[in-house]
């Protein structure tokens, strides 16, 4: 975790050291070649992290359900049930964030 955020403020502070007219290149707003790149950047890490999010909370609720088994047996079938449902809830968010990904990438509403 410690790398991943030296990682990101090493990049960050790469970007912000730009002068004027090297991001003036960058944000290229003649023909938004500059923000269409940076369209596919934000789009990958917003996969990126709903994936991160929602595999994490995958992880957690299969551990709550085997836990919840394991103490009490006869409630099996009904965790089961209920995490289902759970897991379902979870995958509908990194859904969401693919599909305002894809709306980011393809029907770019800033290009306008």
């Amino acid at each position: 975790m410690k790398k991943i955020l030296f990682m990101l403020f090493a990049f960050a502070a790469a970007a912000f050291a730009a002068d004027g007219e090297s991001a003036k290149v960058v944000l290229n707003t003649t023909d938004g070649a500059g923000l269409a790149s940076f369209s596919v950047l934000g789009a990958g890490l917003a996969i990126g992290l709903a994936a991160l999010g929602g595999a994490i909370g995958m992880g957690s609720t299969a551990a709550a359900t085997i836990a919840g088994t394991a103490r009490n047996p006869g409630l099996g079938a009904k965790l089961m049930t209920t995490m289902f449902i759970a897991l379902a809830m979870i995958e509908a968010q990194v859904i969401y964030a693919l599909v305002i990904a894809l709306i980011a990438l393809y029907a770019n509403p800033f290009l306008g």
